[in-house]
Parts: structure tokens; sequence; C-alpha cells
């Protein structure tokens, strides 16, 4: 029997991901882990100031990996800070380091017994990682990584703006596609 398709699993969405009731929401952090602007400084604003506290007691962050901490004043238990690669025209192992970031990410949310994860767009703010193939990456990991035994049992990828949406979408429609053939 095959197994069930990922949009079972996987929800693409807009929205604000600071308001999301999920178990841990993924922010797409810089590698100080100290806050600063886009999705990074929405969580840490809604959080309010005890995740800065626990953050700077991290040691920060490489790129490519994932820390977690505590939700505070968000709707989720949990903050898996996520440091995703400043894309260079891909020669410098951008693709790789952000594939690593959604398995770190998911690595602790099951190491956490968290259920339902967010996720933004990791590096296509300000990092400039180009969006569609960042959907394609995104997507793919998260479906590879529910296809084992993970207990996680829905995550949504928050897409903001319709470029993101649409990019995530197509991503998922593919992986799924794939699925289906198989």
């Amino acid at each position: 029997m095959k197994s069930p398709l990922h949009t079972d699993r996987i929800r693409i969405i807009g929205g604000d991901i600071t308001r999301l009731e999920v178990d841990a929401i993924v922010n797409a952090a810089n590698s100080d882990l100290v806050g600063g602007g886009g999705v990074d400084g929405a969580i840490h604003a809604a959080a309010g100031p005890d995740l800065l506290k626990e953050c700077l007691g991290l040691g920060g962050c490489e790129t490519g990996s994932a820390k977690l901490t505590r939700g505070y004043d968000l709707p989720a238990t949990y903050v898996i800070h996520a440091v995703g690669p400043i894309w260079h025209g891909g020669g410098r192992q951008e693709e790789e380091l952000l594939a690593s970031c959604y398995r770190r990410s998911l690595e602790l949310a099951v190491e956490n017994r968290a259920r339902s994860v967010a996720f933004p767009a990791i590096s296509c703010g300000v990092y400039g990682f180009p969006v569609a193939r960042a959907a394609e990456i995104a997507i793919g990991e998260v479906a590879a990584f529910l296809d084992t035994t993970a207990p996680i049992d829905l995550v949504l990828m928050v897409g903001f703006g319709e470029e993101t949406r649409s990019a995530l979408e197509a991503a998922l429609a593919t992986v799924d596609a794939k699925r289906r053939s198989e």
C-alpha cells in the first residue's frame, strides 16, 4: 500500500507565523540568535524579552543548523532558530546548508515531542535565496523527513507573499505528483 500524499501532513498557508497555535515555530534566525528584521524580528517581538535572554545563553548557531528555545509569550511551545545561508550565487554550498536547516529543525522538533511545526521560507528574505529553488529544497526536505517514521502530524509552510506561497504550492504539487506515479 502506498503511503499517503504529503498534502495530508504538509500545508501551505499565508499569515503571521507568530500567531500560530502549533508546538513549534521555526525562526529564520541570524547566527548570533539576537533578533533582527523580518520573521526573526517579529518572533522576538511577539515572544517578549525572555526569548532574547535565552538566546544569548546559547552561544550562537552555525549556518545550516538550528537551536531550540521556549516560546515564551507566543502560542507555540517552542521556537526553533534555524540559520539559513546567505545566497552568493550557489557556489558556497547554499543549497546543502538550506536543506540542513530544515532537517535539523525537524530533528529538534521530534527530540522535543513537537507534533506540529510551522516554517517560514528560510533564507528567502534579505538573505536573497531564489524563492522557487528554496521552496523546492524546503518541501523536498520536509517530505523526505516525513517519509521516515517521524511522529510529526502537521507541517505548516508559511509563505509571506504570493510569490512564496505559489512557489511552495508548486513544489508540493511536484513532490506529490511523483508519489502518485510510484
